[in-house]
This record gives structure tokens, sequence and C-alpha cells, in this order.
């Protein structure tokens, strides 16, 4: 699997508001933020999920599987005739989130045809760009189901993956699918691989969890990213003009635990080699590529209380990556 992290990418025409998104997922825990928060910032948003869902703020509300190559051609056409231009870019969130939804076969299946249909749709019709979702999961540590560490520590896109759960698989495969498409296309594709999204409400539970028992989520490794973030990375990869195909890690500089990131490495994580000193409660994923490439950093903080705000989801306008 290919990973590209140089800062030296060439760039082409960004993609700033004004311009029409199609959203994927939109119903999701990501999307449901992300079509509000991306037309709060000036873009049109063409929303699209499998199942009936409310998105006032997208200019086209579009009810479908992305399996079906012809319901995402259609989709990619939704901005014509409504004020809006054919899509620019593609904000692809829709897939199973976990294992244990479907069986192993349909995750994989759903979430690879999915990437597939909605990516390779893109490229046909001449999208300028593509932002899809993988998971901090591609790595093989959150749902292997048996205790796994990481080589080394903080954990960067050149890590091997050592998946053992089709979950994971879907996500790596979702990857080479993106890169696919930018070498036959020539569409810019940057797949995300982020750890538990959540804000409000469901990141308290899951903070409540990192410090009420520590070992319960030591192979997600206390990793977050408040959803808010989630949406600007998007933003910032859009408006970057970056091409080619990239994965990248994006995730809080800091974990959801109170207990210091070395000891808790020391705990449950002794075997994996530790690369650069990590201080205080910094994140055990490295960021510097998503930082370097696209000048993301996220700015949603749990410690201060904004992350556990229970209307910390609200769209905002003017907000900037």
């Amino acid at each position: 699997m290919h990973s590209t992290t140089s800062t030296d990418a060439p760039t082409g025409p960004a993609l700033l508001p004004g311009a029409t998104l199609l959203v994927t997922g939109a119903a999701g825990v990501i999307g449901r933020v992300a079509v509000p928060r991306l037309a709060a910032a000036g873009y049109r948003v063409v929303a699209t999920d499998r199942a009936p869902f409310d998105a006032p703020a997208a200019v086209a509300s579009l009810v479908g599987d992305t399996r079906d190559a012809t319901f995402v051609d259609a989709a990619l056409r939704a901005g014509q005739g409504l004020d809006a231009p054919a899509v620019d870019g593609v904000v692809h969130l829709a897939a199973i989130a976990s294992p244990g939804q479907v069986p192993d076969d349909e995750t994989v299946a759903q979430n690879v045809q999915g990437a597939f249909c909605v990516l390779d749709g893109a490229g046909r019709a001449g999208v300028r760009a593509a932002v899809a979702a993988s998971s901090f999961s591609a790595y093989g540590y959150p749902w292997a189901g048996r205790h796994l560490s990481p080589a080394y520590v903080p954990v960067d896109e050149a890590q091997e993956s050592v998946a053992v759960d089709a979950y994971a698989l879907s996500k790596l495969l979702s990857e080479q699918v993106g890169e696919y498409v930018t070498r036959r296309y020539g569409l810019p594709t940057t797949m995300l691989r982020m750890p538990f999204v959540g804000s409000g409400d469901r990141l308290r539970e899951w903070v409540d969890l990192a410090h009420r028992d520590p070992g319960a989520i030591r192979q997600e490794l206390w990793t977050w990213l408040d959803t808010r973030d989630a949406v600007d990375v998007v933003r910032a990869i859009l408006e970057s003009g970056v091409t080619g195909h990239h994965v990248v890690n994006v995730a809080a500089p800091d974990t959801t635990s109170d207990v210091p990131t070395a000891e808790l490495l020391e705990r449950f994580h002794p075997g994996s080699r530790v690369t650069r000193s990590l201080d205080g409660f910094a994140s055990v994923i490295d960021t510097t590529a998503v930082r370097e490439l696209f000048g993301f950093v996220p700015r949603h903080d749990w410690r201060t209380g904004d992350a556990l705000d229970p209307t910390s989801e609200a769209p905002a306008e003017g907000v900037s990556a």
C-alpha cells in the first residue's frame, strides 16, 4: 500500500467556498456535522445517505446506495439545475463503520465496492479532488480481537499494517482504490486514517472509559479526534490544491487518558519501540504528514472542556481549518 508523506507534493487549483461538494454518508457521525459545517463555510453540498435523512443545509439530499454506480453517477450530476455547477469535489464518508454490524464478507464487499463506485465515478466525471474516510483501524490494532502492539510509536504512515479483521482489511483495500483512481484518472485522492471521532456526550463517554479503565481501549492507543476537526481537515485538503494520492493520519495531539502516555505504553505496550519523546499526554499517532502537506492542526481540546460541550457539533460561520 502506497502512502505519500512528502512535503513537496505538487499543487493545482484549490477548491474554495462556492464549489459544489458531494458528501456521502451524510447521516453518519461525521457526515451530519460535515454537511452544515461545509455549507456554513460557503460550499454547496449535495448530501447522500442510504436511509432517509434531514439535511436542510444541502442544496440536494439524495437517498441511495453508494454501491450503485447509477445512483452515484446521478449524485455527481445533482448540482446541475440547482443554481450550482456539477460536483467539483467528493467527500466520501459512507461505510460500514465497525466490524460486527454485518458479516465479515459484507463488511469488505460494502466498504470496498462503495469506495470504488464513488471514487471511480468521481474520476470518470472529472471531479477535481476527493477526500475519503479511511481509519486508524487500518493499522490492525483496534478490532484485532487479540493483543497487538505497534512496532514503534508514535505510529506514522510508514508502519506496516498487521490487520487480522475484515474491517481493517476493507479500509486498506479502499485506500488502494484511491491510489488506483489517482493513477487512472489523475484525480487527487486523500484517505484519512482517523481514530475514534466524537464531540459532546459521545466523546465524554469515550473519555470516561479511558479514565475508568485505560486497558479497555489499549488497542485504540487512547486516540481521538473532535468531529469538527474531522470536517475541517477535509476543508484544509480541498483548499490546499495538493495533487496526487495521499494516506494520512489525523488525530488530536493528546490522548483521552489522565495517565501520562509514557506510563500507558510501559503498562500496555512495553514491546513498542519509542522513536521520540512522548511527554505528558502526547498522542501515540504521528500527524506530521497532514500538518506538513495540508497545514492542518486540530483545534479542539477535551481537556479545556471545549470538545465535551454538548453544543460543540453545531456548525459555525466562517469556520477555518
